[in-house]
């Protein structure tokens, strides 16, 4: 039988968002909660479970489809979630444990992946073959829709492009590499930085909405644009996608979209680059829109 209402849950390093949609697509509901990670795994499971109930309520606990967007993904070997910022999480039978304890079938996959798809079936990406997402919050996650489908691989880790190494004597990773992607342009890896070099903590945010003074935040502020362009040059290099979708909280820096982009076409190797690089339509809730959407393949 073909449920009418698709629920998705988006479990983000700052926030834990449910989603709603009904048969056409269409939100229905949605509410978020902190994740406040520090607290531990069981907190965040309480906390997905008092959203989870809140949505229930809003359906009247009808027949309805569950995915669930996470950083990192889920081992084929182990069956343990890895590579998650969450760093509570890794090691965790996630799918296992959240289905017993929101009694329901769970479809789970990464959460650059439900970002992507969202937006290249209902956003920015809509109309385009072959679609990048991009995200660039807590972390820097990334995701390939391919004629309408998540391209995951063999090993559930293409589009991670936040690990790909651009310094090598780069500062040192949880993933136990120095110098990714994600510790360059993420929010948290920039605010890291930031402490590291000058000692002030400084939120992103307001690291690009300041008008910067201090020569040291503003050699930080040009190596950003520079580290965007290298590693999303890189990438365009290999997939040549037809468009390119940010999202995450830093995307809605609006220099990125003429410094970043010039530094990003700088580097591409054409002549006269044209991919677009644009930002995302669905805003913060693409990532929990593309969770409901891919719960849809629990339907037979």
């Amino acid at each position: 039988m073909t449920s009418k209402y698709h629920i998705g849950i988006d479990l983000g390093g700052t926030k834990i968002e449910v989603a709603i949609l009904n048969s056409q697509n269409e939100i229905l509901f949605r509410e978020r909660l902190l994740t406040e990670a520090h607290l531990g795994a069981e907190h965040i499971f309480n906390q997905i479970h008092a959203l989870y109930a809140k949505a229930l309520i809003c359906i009247q606990n009808k027949t309805h489809t569950l995915g669930l967007g996470t950083p990192g993904s889920i081992s084929n070997k182990t069956r343990l979630l890895k590579n998650s910022n969450t760093l509570c999480l890794n090691g965790l039978p996630l799918q296992s444990l959240l289905e017993d304890k929101l009694v329901h079938d769970i479809l789970i996959e990464n959460d650059a992946n439900c970002f992507a798809l969202a937006e290249a079936l209902m956003g920015s990406g809509k109309g385009y073959p072959f679609v990048f997402g991009v995200i660039m919050g807590s972390g820097c996650g990334g995701g390939i829709v391919f004629d309408g489908k998540i391209r995951q691989g063999p090993q559930n880790i293409a589009g991670e492009w936040g690990h790909m190494v651009i310094d090598p004597q780069g500062a040192h990773c949880y993933c136990g590499a120095n110098g990714c992607v994600e510790s360059f342009i993420s929010g948290g890896g920039l605010e890291k930085r930031i402490k590291d070099k000058t000692g002030n903590t400084l939120s992103a945010q307001k690291f690009f909405n300041n008008n910067l003074k201090d020569q040291a935040l503003k050699d930080i502020k040009q190596d950003f644009y520079a580290r965007f362009g290298q590693a999303l040059a890189n990438l365009i290099n290999i997939l040549d996608p037809d468009i390119v979708v940010l999202g995450g909280g830093l995307s809605n820096e609006k220099s990125l979209y003429k410094k970043g982009i010039a530094e990003v076409y700088q580097r591409i190797f054409n002549d006269i680059p044209t991919t677009p690089i644009v930002k995302n339509k669905l805003g913060d809730s693409a990532g929990v829109i593309g969770a409901a959407l891919i719960s849809q393949k629990l339907i037979q």
